[in-house]
């Protein structure tokens, strides 16, 4: 595998994943939030991608397989589901 990809994997992942904390932190709502772990889900992804191609990185791998699902469910929560009482809701 080429080293260039793996640093990109790599590096994408951590930047990704410290920006989307940013986003949360600074609670700006719930759609902002949603996005954010929109950006978490491609940091895991990348993750997992680099912790299974690079050599003795497996539990990174493994570690963003769960934060992988984790990062899903705030997906849904923030961007897909909809509250009871939300006019959205109501109209369907």
């Amino acid at each position: 595998m080429s080293e260039t990809l793996l640093d990109a994997l790599q590096y994408y992942g951590a930047a990704a994943a410290t920006f989307a904390a940013l986003i949360v932190s600074l609670n700006l709502g719930e759609r902002w939030t949603g996005w954010a772990f929109v950006i978490f889900v491609t940091s895991s992804l990348a993750l997992i991608a680099w912790g299974f191609l690079q050599s003795d990185s497996e539990g990174i791998g493994w570690q963003n397989i769960a934060l992988l699902c984790i990062n899903c469910v705030g997906v849904y929560r923030h961007l897909i589901r909809k509250k009871p009482g939300d006019p959205a809701a109501a109209q369907e």
